[in-house]
């Protein structure tokens, strides 16, 4: 799944691929914008996204897709 973390006045986004599902990843965004508390987000490497909850610009969370095996047009 991937996600993208835009911060507000910073001109690049966060882009991870994360194992959680969307509905994991919106729950936790949620929590991070009403509480004020930072967003915290792991990749599908280990690595950890920390972002204080209320610099969030958006987060756009992709829609889940298999992946594909192969060159040829499916």
């Amino acid at each position: 799944m991937e996600v993208k973390i835009g911060i507000q006045n910073i001109g690049r986004e966060i882009v991870l691929e994360s194992a959680q599902d969307a509905d994991a990843i919106a729950k936790v965004v949620a929590d991070a914008i009403a509480k004020g508390t930072e967003l915290r987000l792991s990749d599908d490497k280990g690595r950890q996204v920390i972002v204080p909850g209320n610099v969030l610009g958006y987060v756009e969370i992709g829609a889940e897709e298999a992946r594909r095996v192969g060159f040829g047009q499916l």
